[in-house]
């Protein structure tokens, strides 16, 4: 394959016929005459040696070789588009970018207000956000594909150094009518392994917690439904459709809105620390140094490295002793 060959107005072709399925709807997106649109379609085909298209009397219907070409095109495109927007900014003085990749536990308890103030205490840095599970956040920092990254403690980090950036506790999310939301003490989850559950997208460290568990107990995970948002888990509680585990910072003011009640777990895995790393080969860049200095200071955690000792803030001793029982602690032995 020369990749030498592959041109921009090729591949945003190849990706206009995918999303429209019609060579002629692509060719007219493009400003491209018919005749000039095939023959880029079939010299790209050549170039990558495989047929990216099947070709019918409706259209066009993608094949798997160019379900691929779809997904690293738009990546790629998406990439040169940040590439364009930064070097703009530096060349009119304005801005530096720091690409920030975080999970959703902290993005909906934390991020807003310090991303705030960080703007306007340094106007020079736009901060550009990444909402994905914490493995995805912790792949995106080993792949140098994000700057900053925070995420929820539980996979094998350590490479990436990451230092605390806070602390968060799991309740129990159910509707008011629910009998478990009659008791007043906290709960055991064993006392919820019968019952339905809503929970996040795969990758989650939320979900993980969950199925560890379920597991410890050796019962199935009665996993109903799985969505990405922490409102759509409330949405679906409030429905009536199961009851669920969230963050107690993100859905307290969800629950008020929609009649969910909250209750404290008893089990040890329920309280999480989110860390804060750097990508790899991002340490040395200022404008990096300087949100991540921002962000664990204004979190307040004055901790160690995550790898190491727990530091004069966050977690105190007893707290240390019971990491080794968490679903966090299993994961990275398993590493």
């Amino acid at each position: 394959m020369n990749l030498a060959r592959l041109d921009l107005t090729s591949l945003r072709l190849a990706l206009a016929c995918a999303r429209t399925g019609s060579l002629t709807a692509a060719a007219l997106e493009l400003h491209l005459a018919p005749a000039a649109a095939s023959r880029r379609l079939k010299e790209l085909e050549a170039t990558l040696g495989s047929t990216l298209f099947e070709r019918h009397a409706r259209g066009l219907r993608v094949t798997a070789a160019g379900e691929v070409l779809v997904r690293h095109g738009l990546a790629l495109l998406q990439h040169l588009e940040r590439l364009s927007h930064e070097v703009t900014d530096l060349r009119e003085g304005h801005t530096r970018h720091v690409r920030l990749c975080t999970s959703t536990a902290a993005l909906n308890q934390f991020l807003p207000p310090l991303l705030a103030g960080f703007g306007q205490l340094h106007p020079d840095i736009r901060v550009d956000l990444e909402e994905q599970v914490t493995t995805s956040v912790v792949s995106a920092l080993r792949e140098g594909r994000c700057d900053l990254g925070i995420f929820v403690e539980g996979p094998s980090t350590d490479d990436l150094m990451p230092q605390v950036f806070a602390h968060d506790e799991l309740v129990l999310v159910l509707p008011r009518a629910h009998a478990l939301a009659r008791q007043s003490k906290p709960i055991a989850f064993d006392a919820a392994l019968d019952q339905d559950l809503i929970g996040m997208n795969e990758g989650a460290a939320l979900l993980q917690s969950l199925q560890w568990a379920a597991e410890q107990r050796g019962l199935p995970l009665r996993l109903r439904m799985q969505v990405r948002s922490f409102d759509a888990v409330c949405h679906l509680v409030a429905a009536g459709l199961g009851i669920s585990v969230l963050p107690r910072a993100a859905v307290e003011p969800l629950a008020q809105a929609m009649g969910l009640t909250c209750r404290a777990l008893t089990d040890n895995w329920a309280r999480r620390r989110l860390l804060l790393a750097a990508g790899a080969g991002r340490q040395e860049d200022e404008a990096v140094r300087v949100l991540m200095a921002y962000l664990a200071d204004a979190a307040g955690c004055h901790t160690a490295s995550a790898s190491g000792s727990r530091g004069t803030r966050g977690a105190s001793g007893s707290r240390g002793s019971r990491r080794e029982r968490s679903p966090n602690a299993k994961a990275r032995r398993q590493q």
